[in-house]
C-alpha cells in the first residue's frame, strides 16, 4: 500500500470518529484530481512540496520541542506518512481545507487548471524542461501571491527565470539534483520578508549564483548533448525554432500521437546508427570507413547536426539529397529538411553534410542559445 493511501486511511478514521468521512473522502478526492488524478509520483511529489513550501506555517501551531520542527525536519518519501498522520491526528479539517486551497494552485502550475493567466504557456516550457522541483517555489509564491504583492507579470519573468535556470542545469548538471529541494527552501525563507519586484530579482541572484559559468555551459552546448540529456537537445532546439513562428508558420512542436509519442523528434542529419552507410561514408569521410566512424563518434550527437522533422523514421539513414529532398508518397508534402522550419534554413540549400558544416552550425546555434539563456 502506497504512503498516500495510508495517509488518506488515517484521514478517513479520524474523521469518521467526528460523523465525516464521506465528505472528508469527497475532498481527498478532490485535492488528488486537482494534481493530476492519474499520476502517483506527482501527487506524492505534491505532497512532499506542500509540507516542505509551508514547513514553518505547519509547525506554528504546535508546541516547541527539543527538535526544531515538531512535524518533522523534510518531507520525503520515507518520512511522508509520519509528518502527515501527525497533521491529520491534530485537526483534521484544518488540514484538509488547507491542503485543497494549496491542491488549486498546484493545478495551475501542474497545467491541470482550466485557469488562464499571463504565465500560462512559460509554465508548459518550464515543464517541459524538467522543472519540476521548482514547483516547491512557485506553489508558495502562487498562494501568497497578495500578500507578496506579485503580480502576474512578476510571476512569469520568476518562471521565465527558472527557465533559464533549468535549461543551464539539465544541460551541465550543475547543480547537483539533491540539491535542489534545499535550494528552493532557502529561497521561499527568503522571499518571505520581501515584496514584488525584489523577490523577482532575489530569485534571479540566488539561482545565478549557483549556475554554470557560461564558459561551462558553452563548453557542454559544443559537446554531444544528445547523447548526454535528449530532453534537454529537444528543448532547446524547439525553443530555438519557437522564436521563428509564426501565424502562417506554426507546428505545434509538443503535440502527440494517440500513443502520447512526439509527433515532431530530434533527426540527427549525419545519421547515429553504429553502421554509417555507403553514401554517407564517401560523403562525410572520403570513402574511409574508419574516419567516418571516427566523425560520428565525435560529431553525430553536436547540435549541429540535430534538427527537427515530423518523419524521422521515414529519413533515418537515407542519403542527404534524399533527406533533404523527402515529399509524401503523393508529392503534395515537403517530409525532408524542406519542411519549412528555422532550424532547417541553412541546411536546405547544402549540396552536402561536412563535418565542417556541423561545426559551423554548431557554432551558430550555440551563439542563439548563449543569448537566449544568459542571465
Amino acid at each position: 500500500m502506497s504512503a498516500l493511501d495510508l495517509i488518506k486511511n488515517t484521514l478517513i478514521a479520524q474523521a469518521e470518529d467526528a460523523s465525516d468521512a464521506d465528505n472528508s473522502y469527497e475532498k481527498w478526492k478532490y485535492i488528488l484530481n486537482c494534481v493530476g488524478q492519474d499520476d502517483y509520483s506527482v501527487q506524492e511529489r505534491f505532497f512532499r512540496q506542500y509540507y516542505n513550501a509551508f514547513r514553518e506555517e505547519l509547525n506554528e501551531p504546535y508546541p516547541k520541542t527539543d527538535k526544531r520542527y515538531y512535524l518533522g525536519y523534510l518531507a520525503t518519501r520515507t518520512t511522508l506518512l509520519d509528518i502527515y498522520e501527525k497533521m491529520i491526528k491534530d485537526d483534521y479539517k484544518r488540514f484538509l481545507d488547507d491542503l485543497s486551497e494549496k491542491a488549486e494552485r498546484y493545478s495551475v502550475i501542474v497545467n491541470n487548471s482550466d485557469e488562464t493567466h499571463e504565465y500560462t504557456e512559460t509554465l508548459l516550457d518550464l515543464s517541459r524542461i524538467s522543472g519540476a522541483p521548482s514547483y516547491i517555489l512557485l506553489l508558495y509564491l502562487m498562494s501568497n501571491q497578495n500578500v507578496l504583492n506579485l503580480t502576474d507579470i512578476d510571476l512569469n519573468e520568476i518562471i521565465k527565470v527558472l527557465i533559464t535556470f533549468f535549461v543551464r542545469r539539465n544541460v551541465t548538471d550543475v547543480p547537483n539534483t539533491r540539491k535542489l529541494t534545499q535550494l528552493f527552501m532557502d529561497i521561499i525563507a527568503e522571499v518571505k520578508l520581501l515584496q514584488g519586484n525584489s523577490i523577482v530579482q532575489v530569485v534571479h541572484d540566488r539561482l545565478q549564483a549557483v549556475s554554470a559559468p557560461d564558459s561551462l555551459f558553452e563548453d557542454k552546448l559544443r559537446g554531444p548533448v544528445y547523447d548526454e540529456n535528449p530532453e534537454a537537445a529537444r528543448f532547446i532546439l524547439c525553443s530555438i525554432e519557437a522564436q521563428h513562428q509564426t501565424k502562417e508558420i506554426y507546428a505545434d512542436l509538443w503535440s502527440r500521437d494517440n500513443n502520447k509519442k512526439y509527433v515532431w523528434t530530434i533527426e540527427h542529419i549525419f545519421p547515429e546508427g553504429e553502421n554509417v552507410p555507403a553514401p554517407w561514408v564517401q560523403m562525410i569521410a572520403g570513402g574511409d570507413i574508419a574516419l567516418a566512424k571516427q566523425h560520428r563518434a565525435n560529431y553525430v550527437h553536436t547540435i549541429g547536426n540535430l534538427t527537427i522533422t515530423g518523419y524521422n523514421q521515414n529519413l533515418s539513414n537515407m542519403s542527404f539529397e534524399q533527406k533533404r529532398d523527402r515529399t509524401s508518397k503523393d508529392k503534395t508534402k515537403e517530409i525532408g529538411y524542406k519542411n519549412g522550419l528555422y532550424l532547417n534554413k541553412g541546411v536546405v540549400n547544402q549540396t552536402e553534410w561536412t563535418v565542417d558544416k556541423i561545426k559551423s552550425r554548431t557554432d551558430e546555434l550555440v551563439k542563439i542559445l548563449m543569448d537566449m539563456y544568459k542571465w
